[in-house]
């Protein structure tokens, strides 16, 4: 049988990218995984922002 690799999924952090110019206090993140085999670059999505109460885009940091 083959044997099944846990490390190529990893837990990533995505912070909103409108919110910085907003001059809104806080910060607007999300907690996903990704698989590092099939997305090495960095992941973007467009999520819920609560405090600018609309959908954004939020990329991957670090």
């Amino acid at each position: 049988m083959a044997k099944k690799s846990k490390d190529q999924r990893v837990q990533v952090i995505l912070e909103c990218t409108e919110h910085k110019g907003s001059g809104k206090p806080g910060t607007s993140r999300y907690i996903s995984t990704k698989n590092k085999k099939n997305t090495p670059d960095r992941l973007e999505l467009k999520k819920y922002n609560p405090i600018l109460k609309k959908m954004t885009v939020h990329k991957e940091i670090k």
